[in-house]
């Protein structure tokens, strides 16, 4: 995975596991009202499958993480490890109905745009010596 297409495949495949995971919480959030500290509050929320969505997303995310960390030069793998927040911002519009603003809306051009910078700031820089 060490070539720019699989480096991309892995961001892209994080992407989608960390928004699975973010989606996921929201509806299983949304079946778990009201909060109880009892048993069967608890037995509730695990029976939602979307509960296990959100497990199987953040075990996905930490794996492909890992794996990334190993080929992906630091400074731009750990700036579009957050592209879910402009993902999970997308679908909650979609999805869910949600408004976006446009500070929401100029937040994710940001986070777009520096991890833009970033990886060209990355493509551009002199090879370190191994």
């Amino acid at each position: 995975m060490r070539t720019r297409s699989g480096i991309a495949f892995g961001f892209l495949l994080l992407m989608a596991f960390d928004t699975m995971a973010q989606v996921s919480f929201r509806i299983a959030g949304t079946h778990a009202f009201p909060p109880q500290a009892t048993m069967q509050w608890v037995l509730r929320v695990l029976g939602q499958p979307w509960a296990y969505g959100a497990i199987a997303g953040y075990i996905g995310a930490f794996f492909v993480w890992i794996s990334l960390l190993r080929r992906a030069p630091i400074g731009p793998a750990f700036a579009a490890s957050h592209l879910e927040v402009v993902s999970v911002l997308a679908i909650s519009a979609w999805w869910f109905g949600e408004r976006i603003g446009a500070l929401q809306a100029a937040g994710a051009v940001c986070i777009v745009a520096g991890i833009a910078c970033l990886a060209l700031g990355e493509r551009d820089a002199p090879a370190a010596d191994a």
